[in-house]
């Protein structure tokens, strides 16, 4: 592990506006908030803050790494600078050397030198009410940095090669000696990739990377909810030096159906029932989502706006063994707007029949 000296310069937890005792969950919290917020594609203009912020997050985001910078922090620049000035309250013994030295300083390469994991990306998708219940493979539209299609990523123009730099001997870093301790810093020359373009691509101009527009193709589990953020390992931004792409992360919207809606992962519907039905009881057809049909017994004496519960006919859970929802029937009793003579005669026969609702108890 080599020590960079930004963390002598920077306050990480402060750039990320959380506390030294955060939680791993609160960091990734207020990290996810501040790159949406300072992410260069919503708000052009931003690159550094949101570099920042990456860079803050790359280290507190790995647990072995964010002890290794609190513990460096802890130590200090000698409390003078890197050179370990006068005026140093810093205090330690001298058998904590052995620790601190072998393992903070002058080890490894310099960060910028070595593999760099990609940017996350996020995008979104829309869904039918069906599609979402049922899952769906499709492709999404992403926009992100990927290798250059010129160059394949090395940044050399083609027919070339980039060359092994010649001051740091392809290592990326050079030791930057602070009188007792030796830091290593990126290579000055190659910027810290350990080799060098003689010809840059005209395409990227030397980077690697472009950014372009590219289909991704996802598979969207069966009984993805509205809103719901979907993980898509390595199908982020392009990694660099040959470190591992990002993540991509998609956002799920969902359409509305005619006739069912949705809770959790049971399906809800209203069915209409005359009053007949409701009084006497009946057996009525009710669909389902898949348009197999199901019978569902009405008790006599049922009420309007009753609901009936018919097992596992719902969504699909997205959880792997998990039961499927229900179905979840409402009934209410349709009450005739029109009515011929003939009818109505025998409506009021029978109101002459039928006892008065207990309205005293209302």
């Amino acid at each position: 592990m080599t020590v960079q000296r930004e963390w002598f310069e920077k306050d990480y937890y402060k750039v990320l506006g959380v506390s030294k005792d955060a939680s791993d969950k609160d960091i990734t919290k207020a990290y996810r908030k501040l790159a949406k917020q300072y992410h260069p594609d919503a708000n052009p203009g931003t690159e550094e803050k949101f570099k920042e912020i990456s860079a803050a997050y790359d280290v507190l985001g790995d647990p072995a790494r964010r002890k290794e910078y609190d513990d460096a922090r802890a130590v200090g620049p000698m409390a003078g600078g890197f050179g370990g000035g006068t005026g140093s309250n810093f205090d330690f013994k001298v058998e904590d050397l052995g620790d601190l030295i072998g393992g903070l300083f002058n080890r490894g390469r310099s960060k910028n030198s070595g593999p760099q994991r990609g940017s996350d990306l996020e995008t979104e998708i829309h869904l039918s009410f069906e599609e979402a219940a049922k899952g769906v493979t499709t492709s999404v539209n992403v926009v992100g940095d990927a290798n250059c299609s010129a160059c394949g990523g090395t940044g050399a123009a083609p027919g070339t090669v980039p060359q092994v730099c010649a001051r740091c001997q392809g290592s990326g870093s050079i030791s930057d000696n602070q009188g007792f301790f030796s830091f290593s810093q990126p290579c000055p020359a190659c910027g810290g990739r350990g080799i060098v373009v003689t010809k840059a691509c005209s395409t990227c101009r030397g980077s690697g990377v472009e950014r372009r527009s590219r289909q991704v193709r996802i598979r969207i589990p069966a009984g993805v909810e509205p809103a719901q953020r979907i993980r898509i390992r390595g199908k982020g931004g392009q990694g660099k030096n040959g470190g591992p792409a990002g993540d991509l992360y998609v956002v799920v919207h969902v359409g509305r159906h005619e006739r069912f809606g949705r809770s959790g992962n049971d399906l809800t519907i209203t069915v209409p029932i005359s009053y007949p039905e409701a009084a006497l009881g009946t057996v009525i057809s009710v669909p389902t989502l898949d348009g197999q049909n199901v019978s569902l017994k009405i008790l006599p004496g049922t009420k309007s706006g009753r609901t009936f519960r018919v097992r596992g006919r719902g969504i699909q859970s997205s959880k792997k063994g998990a039961a499927p929802g229900d179905l979840l029937v409402t009934v209410e009793v349709w009450v005739p707007e029109n009515l011929d003579q003939k009818q109505r005669k025998l409506l009021e026969e029978l109101a002459k029949l039928t006892p008065e609702p207990p309205r005293d108890r209302l």
